[in-house]
């Protein structure tokens, strides 16, 4: 009779490892998805940055381009015929149309990086509660193993705890929203 309930909480211990053991394989394989993609926005989102500085330099540019044109202008502007005064002048307007479509253009850089940001913080996010759920998970498997070898269920009992904190971080991360 003794040797049937020894049997039977070794049955328990055995299914309850097999249980860690697959959620902490999921854990792992969603962690490191979370992680994969949190590098890849964050290059996403330094090449956005990459290209607003670009844009910045290019309308700094016009900018200072625009204002030699204009100090020439108001310098020389006596001393220019009539045509080259409307020429200067149409260049000025060129170069603020520029100026403004780079400004335009920044703003829509800038919220595109900032998207990229949001979702490789939403991922780093859930990449490490996925990863705390590995850890649990993992030691309730190791003190389930001990206690197989050892035949102790206070040892299993308290990989059970641990292994119940780590489903409890495991199911934390699949919930959809900011961890």
């Amino acid at each position: 009779m003794a040797e049937e309930k020894k049997d039977a909480w070794l049955n328990y211990l055995a299914l309850t490892t097999v249980v860690l053991a697959v959620c902490a394989t999921l854990s792992t394989f969603k962690g490191s998805s979370f992680s994969t993609r949190s590098v890849i926005n964050q290059n996403l989102a330094a090449n956005q940055w990459s290209y607003f500085q670009s844009k910045s330099i290019k309308g700094y540019m016009f900018d200072l381009q625009k204002e030699m044109l204009e100090l020439q202008l108001i310098t020389q502007a006596p001393q220019l015929t009539s045509p080259a005064v409307d020429t200067v002048r149409q260049r000025i307007d060129e170069y603020r149309r520029n100026i403004a479509r780079y400004d335009s253009e920044k703003v829509a850089i800038t919220a595109d990086a900032k998207k990229y940001e949001d979702i490789r913080d939403y991922s780093q996010a859930h990449s490490r509660v996925f990863g705390i759920a590995v850890i649990y998970l993992q030691l309730g498997i190791l003190l389930s193993s001990i206690a197989a070898l050892l035949k102790k269920r206070r040892v299993w009992y308290v990989g059970l705890v641990l292994g119940v904190i780590g489903l409890g971080y495991f199911a934390y991360a699949w919930l959809p929203f900011p961890v």
